[in-house]
């Protein structure tokens, strides 16, 4: 079982991601990737993405792989520079190959 979180603090002209995975399994969690890429984060309004954090990135193209412990956890960080003032909702996911782990959050800028 995983448990996923995600936090979004609004702050002086930016928006903090933190996206927390948590393996409440017995087992190690494996996770695959098919780029350098670990998280994805983007923020909607009426529906709309108005924002999504691989859009200003670049991602080594190289396979990669990370192991959760049982207990254990991963976090992922991402930024949103200049986000115009309104409430969002957001989603921060993990994009590892074979698994939906994902949180949402809603902010107000």
């Amino acid at each position: 079982m995983v448990t996923a979180t995600l936090d979004a603090d609004a702050g002086e002209g930016a928006v903090q991601f933190t996206l927390t995975v948590e393996n409440d399994g017995d087992d190690p969690l494996e996770l695959s990737f098919p780029d350098g890429q670990r998280a994805e984060f983007l923020a909607q309004a009426d529906g709309e993405t108005v924002w999504r954090w691989s859009d200003d990135q670049m991602f080594m193209q190289m396979l990669g792989s990370e192991t959760i412990e049982p207990g254990g956890t991963a976090t992922y960080e991402g930024i949103w520079e200049g986000p115009k003032p309104g409430t969002y909702d957001c989603r921060g996911e993990v994009v590892a190959e074979g698994h939906g782990i994902a949180a949402e959050t809603t902010v107000s800028v």
